[in-house]
């Protein structure tokens, strides 16, 4: 057990270059994949909390009878009482003048109207200060369609132009008659002061929001319900309902808004399956309570609200990019692995003949090479997790750019990673199992001598002797080695292709934003990871690929040396064959990122592959060169600096 030991400890120390590559290539593809799948969960978690803290309104029901509900606030709660949180008032969306200026402007006069004691749709106070009295009012924060009001703003406007407004939506050819507001002569001026802006839970998205004022430019997600299309507005104010005019003590516009938080919060957890049939069952329960039917109501559920579905939405995108890249990522690292633990036991041929003849058993020899190789994915696993988490943070972050992000949820998001990590660990495993397996048959006398050489064999450009002649010797020899090593090249050529692929799908998806007119800073922040991470992918395949060559031809390289060849002919003599690899790889992407890109397109709902701008193509060969350019300046001392006499008589 002793001398066992003893060559465990040897092979960490002797192949350390191999088993940090292990762990690069893990970290990588581990460290991507797992950033990406749980930047989706962290954005769905965090719109789940957000749901929470500040009770959301699962429901705004909207009367669409002339007088409203015909209920009081206090018989209106008390018949939802069970059903959930509830604040009502008058919502009406209105063409006013403000200072001068004709907007759509919302109007939402509350009867629960307190800037600190809201219990439903709680805002954020973001300017200002909370509201004192009926003739202060909130304004909703500006964004991309929003204006904005200002604090300290004075508006001075007519009641009667939002009646007008208001009777035009359901009649556009009518008029309505003033006479009798005239008649008791009732003050319809409102004169108010925004004294505070304000962030609301439902208006976060950076793009609009829902209305009745049409805007043809609005790009709204797929799943948002045909029957509530997205419009936009220019100002919302929130207000109290005091402020209303009266008629004998009766406000001349009755309830005519709901909104109501459910009481078990648990149902919504980011649209869960559960949470449709909820919202449908509670749509029946407040018609009962209320004493309406449905054609006397509308509904608006979260799944009509711009802001939650087009969050939601591209958390789904994000984590459909990461699935299909996923695929590409783990091939390229099982490639990468197998490559390694295969060469490995190639150089400890006579170790393994040692311990078969010592008496150990193939379980304690392959049990070596397992635990070198699950050491190595251990490490990079674990530390992958916080590149993932990191990277996942950094899309979340992103986000901001479209959304006024509710804040990144704390919860552990951990099923992605450890999915992704099992499948790399399972691969990995079985990998070496095989390999092991393979070496562990042969008899002790076959391992204990060395493999011959790979024989050169003609390759098919000698068929065509009008190339072929033009090319010199060391081109010649270069051509012969490159398919010398067939298992080799088409590892790398494979390799390659996947790397060059994921980088033509990342600067697809950066044209998409760039020239596509998606804006969204959010896929273009994706975009610019993928491509430094299958960049970083091609460095690593690239080095521990081309390691391996090195350390399968040292006495071939050695024999070189002696025969006179300069440091930078030695190096070339390799340098040629990566080149040749890489270039044919990249030849072999093109189609490759034809599929994944189509792919990607459908999942994004956007963009195809014919309006992907024609110079990206010629970017992708670029950016995976520079990265090999990179790889093989790192190598060029371990070629120089072969020390001849050991592998010349390294054999014996």
């Amino acid at each position: 057990m002793r001398t066992y030991l003893k060559t465990l400890v040897r092979a960490f120390t002797k192949h350390v270059t191999r088993f940090i590559s292990i762990i690069f290539i893990v970290l990588i593809s581990v460290g991507f994949i797992s950033g990406i799948g749980t930047s989706t969960d962290k954005l769905r978690y965090s719109l789940t909390d957000y749901y929470k803290a500040k009770t959301v309104s699962d429901l705004v029901v909207r009367s669409t009878a002339e007088n409203g509900f015909g209920l009081t606030t206090a018989e209106i709660k008390e018949r939802l009482n069970g059903v959930g949180k509830v604040n009502t008032g008058v919502q009406v969306d209105a063409k006013v003048k403000i200072n001068g200026e004709e907007q759509s402007v919302r109007f939402c006069f509350l009867d629960d109207f307190s800037g600190d004691g809201w219990t439903v749709n709680i805002p954020d106070i973001i300017e200002g200060e909370s509201p004192k009295n009926e003739l202060e009012v909130f304004s909703e924060r500006a964004d991309n369609k929003i204006k904005g009001i200002p604090v300290s703003t004075h508006i001075s406007l007519s009641f009667k132009d939002i009646l007008t407004s208001l009777a035009k939506q359901k009649d556009p050819n009518s008029t309505p008659d003033f006479t009798m507001l005239d008649m008791f002569g009732v003050d319809t001026a409102l004169d108010f002061t925004v004294s505070g802006v304000i962030q609301s839970p439902l208006t976060f998205a950076e793009d609009g929001e829902p209305s009745d004022f049409n805007d043809p430019d609005m790009e709204v997600p797929d799943n948002i319900s045909a029957a509530n299309e997205l419009k936009t507005l220019d100002n919302i104010l929130y207000l109290s309902s005091e402020l209303i005019p009266k008629v004998s003590g009766s406000p001349i516009i009755k309830t005519n808004a709901v909104y109501l938080a459910f009481d078990d919060r648990s149902k919504f957890d980011c649209f869960d399956k559960d949470y449709k049939s909820y919202v449908k069952m509670q749509e029946n329960a407040v018609l009962e309570a209320l004493g309406v039917s449905a054609e006397e109501v509308k509904f608006i559920t979260l799944y009509d609200n711009y802001s939650f579905v087009s969050l939601d939405a591209y958390a789904g995108k994000v984590m459909g990019i990461g699935l299909v890249l996923m695929v590409a990522f783990l091939f390229v690292t099982a490639l990468v692995v197998l490559s390694n633990m295969t060469r490995l036991m190639e150089e400890e041929r006579a170790q393994v003949a040692c311990l078969r003849t010592l008496g150990y058993s193939s379980f304690k020899i392959i049990f070596k090479y397992v635990l070198f190789a699950m050491l190595a994915t251990g490490i990079g696993g674990v530390s992958s997790y916080f590149v993932g988490l990191g990277l996942a943070y950094l899309i979340c972050y992103v986000f901001n750019y479209s959304f006024k992000m509710p804040p990144i949820s704390s919860q552990v998001a951990l099923p992605f990673f450890l999915i992704v990590f099992f499948v790399i660990v399972a691969t990995t495993l079985i990998s070496t199992l095989i390999a092991g397996a393979k070496m562990t048959k042969e008899t002790p006398a076959n391992l204990l001598r060395p493999k011959p050489p790979k024989v050169g064999k003609k390759v098919f450009l000698e068929r065509i002797p009008f190339i072929w002649n033009l090319l010199s010797f060391k081109y010649k020899s270069t051509m012969r080695n490159v398919l010398r090593y067939l298992n080799r090249f088409i590892m790398t050529v494979v390799s390659v292709a996947v790397s060059t692929a994921l980088v033509l799908a990342g600067l697809a998806l950066l044209d998409v934003c760039l020239f596509g007119g998606i804006d969204s800073p959010s896929v273009m922040a994706i975009a610019v990871v993928v491509i430094i991470f299958a960049g970083l992918l091609t460095a690593v395949v690239i080095y521990t690929l081309t390691n391996i060559n090195v350390s399968e031809r040292n006495r071939e390289l050695a024999t070189l040396k002696v025969l006179g060849y300069q440091e930078k002919e030695v190096a070339g003599y390799i340098y040629r064959e990566v080149y040749i690899d890489t270039a044919v790889g990249i030849i072999f992407g093109y189609p490759l990122s034809l599929a994944i890109m189509k792919i990607l397109f459908n999942i994004m709902a956007v963009g195809s592959i014919l309006e992907v701008t024609w110079f990206w193509w010629l970017v992708a060969p670029v950016i995976v060169f520079a990265f090999t350019f990179l790889v093989t300046l790192m190598l060029k001392r371990k070629i120089v600096k072969i020390d001849m006499n050991e592998s010349l008589k390294a054999i014996e």
